[in-house]
């Protein structure tokens, strides 16, 4: 037994069937788990809040569906508190993607990441995380986004949008944003210099978007699908890469999401590339992309949005908010009341 008594927790207390709302989640106290052999047990002191989150409510991702009673599944950034022999030494500050929204998680010692004392530790969720790294890839290695190409990006004021739009300008596209209000549009233009952004929810978006892409669409990098995408579709060039990368628009459905009936046409007459990918995918090239990722935001090229809120009891208000466009940049909740002096490896 590691001695630490209770912690909190959120689980899902029952799956939703159409919007998310807070009855679906519930807070409890329990034993702190006993550390397994292989296992790291991580003190978490920030918990992402993503869309990940609601989609494996709803069913099967690159996990199984989540279960009524079992926690919300999240990156962290935490506190080795034990860890097997050759692992990070207690104290040492690491990442990990498959932890949860609680205040310990046993986590394998091949998922845990130590992190460098670079800029703010909320970063190795964002930009320097799963965030930042879909992104990073998404844009270089799926799209292989060249000079002078419109790259339209979805969901393009949150925490994988606003980054992958970022790496596209750096890498001399001209970027269009869709975004949900006027207020997140004009953050990507004026602050993150999009060449433009378009409210998908103004009774005149798909005029809009057309306007914004007079000469068609290259790229397209989807966080959102459904009547969103329906609406890129037609704006798409011939040989076009649509980069697949969440359907957020039906984590909330009663069902899940139907085929568009325009796609397979579309993809045919232009020679579309549509490509889904996980990061993992890349694993292998990741220490290359974090360190790219750095100097860009170090140069200024990139700049990082967040929207942290206090103590694990917000997340589920945070994720319920998120689903109806109620963040800007990456969305996560703290834990721990002083980070900045948090030892690190």
């Amino acid at each position: 037994m590691n001695g630490l008594g209770r912690q909190l927790r959120i689980v899902m207390s029952e799956r939703p069937s159409g919007p998310l709302e807070p009855r679906h989640f519930r807070a409890e106290r329990v034993p702190v788990p006993p550390r397994g052999a292989d296992e790291v047990l991580i003190r978490a002191g920030y918990v992402s809040v993503a869309p990940h989150a609601r989609a494996v409510m709803q069913g099967p991702t690159y996990r199984p569906q989540l279960a009524v009673g079992e926690v919300i599944p999240s990156s962290v950034v935490g506190e080795v508190v034990e860890a097997p022999e050759g692992g990070p030494t207690p104290g040492t500050v690491v990442a990990a993607a498959n932890a949860g929204w609680q205040e310990y998680s046993l986590v394998p010692l091949s998922a845990v990441r130590p992190l460098p004392r670079i800029g703010p530790l909320s970063h190795h969720l964002g930009l320097l995380g799963l965030n930042g790294l879909t992104g990073y890839f998404g844009m270089r290695s799926v799209a292989e986004v060249r000079p002078g190409q419109t790259v339209l990006v979805s969901g393009a004021a949150g925490g994988v949008g606003h980054l992958a739009g970022q790496i596209a300008r750096v890498d001399g596209a001209r970027v269009i944003g869709i975004t949900s209000s006027d207020a997140k549009s004009a953050v990507l233009v004026d602050q993150l210099g999009f060449a433009a952004a378009v409210n998908r929810t103004s009774g005149t978006f798909v005029e809009e978007l057309r306007a914004a892409c007079p000469e068609g669409v290259d790229v397209y990098f989807d966080n959102v699908g459904g009547t969103v995408s329906d609406a890129v579709l037609p704006l798409l060039t011939h040989r076009a890469r649509v980069v697949l990368v969440g359907v957020t628009s039906h984590y909330d459905a009663d069902q899940p999401a139907p085929p568009s009936a325009a796609l397979p046409v579309q993809a045919i007459a232009k020679s579309l590339r549509l490509e889904g990918f996980l990061v993992r995918d890349f694993a292998e090239r990741w220490g290359t992309a974090l360190e790219d990722l750095r100097a860009m935001a170090s140069h200024g090229q990139v700049k990082v949005l967040e929207d942290i809120r206090d103590g694990l009891e917000a997340a589920p208000s945070a994720l319920v908010g998120m689903m109806s466009g109620g963040n800007l940049g990456q969305l996560a909740v703290q834990l721990r009341p002083d980070p900045a002096d948090w030892p690190t490896g």
